[in-house]
Formats: structure tokens, C-alpha cells, sequence
């Protein structure tokens, strides 16, 4: 049974929570900067990356949809350096 995992920079602020199955990362994960804007998020299958992966930019706006499924077919989105 998944378990919610969270981790932690030195100064205390959320850096990172998702669960945790099996000693790995399974399903919804999201990383945060110190200043707590989202920097990436997306899902785990069985440890693997899955789907959809979103990058975002410092003020926490979209900048880059990559897609695991199809392995570096990353699409550049709201400025985004490809797109």
C-alpha cells in the first residue's frame, strides 16, 4: 500500500512529497524551490516515470510538457525554451 512520502530542505520547506510503494516512487509526485513555487511534477509507475511531466518556470507557471510515454518528445509551452 502506497504511503505519502514527503522530503525536506535543511531550512525546513517542503522540497519534495508523493507516495512511496514497495520502497519506490507510485504515482503522483510534485518538487517544490525554496521559495515554494511547484518546479516539477508528474507520476510513477512502479518506480518508472509516466505520462505527462510538467516543468515549471520561477513564478510556478508551465514551461515544458514532457511526455515519458514517448521518451524525449518533450513540447515547449508559455514560453517555454522550444516552444
Amino acid at each position: 500500500m502506497a504511503q505519502e512520502h514527503i522530503e525536506y530542505y535543511k531550512d525546513g520547506s517542503v522540497k519534495g512529497k508523493g507516495q512511496v510503494a514497495d520502497g519506490g516512487p507510485d504515482g503522483y509526485w510534485e518538487w517544490f524551490r525554496k521559495n515554494g513555487t511547484k518546479m516539477r511534477s508528474g507520476h510513477f509507475r512502479n518506480g518508472e516515470q509516466v505520462g505527462e511531466w510538467i516543468t515549471y518556470d520561477q513564478q510556478g507557471q508551465v514551461y515544458k510538457v514532457t511526455d515519458m510515454d514517448k521518451k524525449g518528445t518533450g513540447r515547449g509551452r508559455a514560453g517555454g525554451a522550444d516552444g
